[in-house]
């Protein structure tokens, strides 16, 4: 009894930095909730020992969850994910909660904080979080809003620190990418590149005419009634990105890129598309997703 009143107690200190941590990896103030629940639940089945760090042992056990909740995400899209690490032992090291602009000092995430977090991040924003991997995520979250080392990161996930820190730097690029991205958004690339996106979504084939050149190739395909033929009606998956600040479209499976669509455009048509799908090059583009407008949807 003795044991479960310290765990309680524990937990009941550590409950508003823990519910920060799930609400900036879930995106959800409900499914945050939920977490924290769990985390609970874990905790007063776990037997402390020589505990010496219950914050870093909440924070890792908190931080499992959230990724088995974001690989559940996952499964939702009708295809299983990969097994995640077991639940760990009562750890060693110290997991140190940071502060960042925009957190309230307690760690708690009430509806001033949740304001903050939408006008920080956006929508954009959010709509890039939710195209990174569970891991990069959550070696963002912990790193660059709770200030968690990427050594201590690396245990969590159960890779080494260098695998943590490149996780956390991948996830960053995006999310500035797509922060900064705003002159290279509007640029008259995008909007053919998201005209051509629509028609081929849309299946029309006289849009996809009036923007394809008559010369346009793609691989084997050329002139624009066979590209037009060839794409119409196939862009459903496709989104409108930015592909090393440079419009484009990307095509996302289970928060990985899985192919690049790169535009050449002259005189505002597209004269060539070259559509990349190998994993090692794709995996060092910087892709951010664009949101596109109504009218760009239509």
């Amino acid at each position: 009894m003795a044991e479960q009143n310290w765990l309680s107690e524990r937990f009941t200190e550590h409950k508003d930095r823990l519910h920060a941590l799930a609400y900036r990896m879930l995106g959800s103030p409900g499914e945050a909730e939920d977490a924290v629940q769990e985390t609970w639940l874990r905790v007063s089945r776990a037997g402390t020992g020589d505990l010496e760090n219950p914050a870093g042992w909440l924070t890792t056990i908190t931080a499992r969850v959230c990724l088995n909740m974001l690989e559940a995400r996952r499964n939702r899209r009708e295809e299983p994910a990969g097994v995640l690490p077991p639940e760990p032992a009562a750890p060693r090291t110290s997991l140190h909660p940071g502060t960042h602009a925009g957190m309230h000092p307690t760690g708690r995430s009430g509806p001033e904080e949740e304001a903050l977090l939408a006008d920080s991040v956006g929508a954009a924003l959010m709509v890039v979080l939710d195209t990174l991997t569970p891991a990069e995520r959550l070696a963002f979250v912990l790193h660059d809003v709770f200030a968690v080392s990427f050594g201590e990161i690396g245990e969590i996930i159960e890779r080494s620190p260098a695998a943590a820190r490149q996780l956390a730097s991948r996830a960053r690029r995006r999310l500035q990418g797509a922060a900064d991205a705003s002159d290279a958004a509007r640029s008259p690339k995008r909007e053919i590149v998201a005209a051509f996106l629509s028609a081929s979504r849309n299946g029309d084939f006289a849009a996809l005419l009036e923007i394809l050149d008559p010369d346009v190739v793609v691989g084997e395909v050329r002139g624009s009634h066979a590209v037009a033929t060839f794409f119409a009606g196939r862009a459903e998956a496709a989104r409108l990105a930015l592909v090393d600040g440079v419009a484009a479209a990307a095509w996302f499976h289970l928060g990985r890129p899985k192919a690049v669509f790169a535009f050449t455009v002259s005189g505002g048509k597209i004269t060539r598309i070259v559509i990349d799908t190998d994993p090692e090059r794709l995996r060092d583009l910087d892709i951010v997703v664009l949101t596109a407008s109504d009218k760009e949807r239509r």
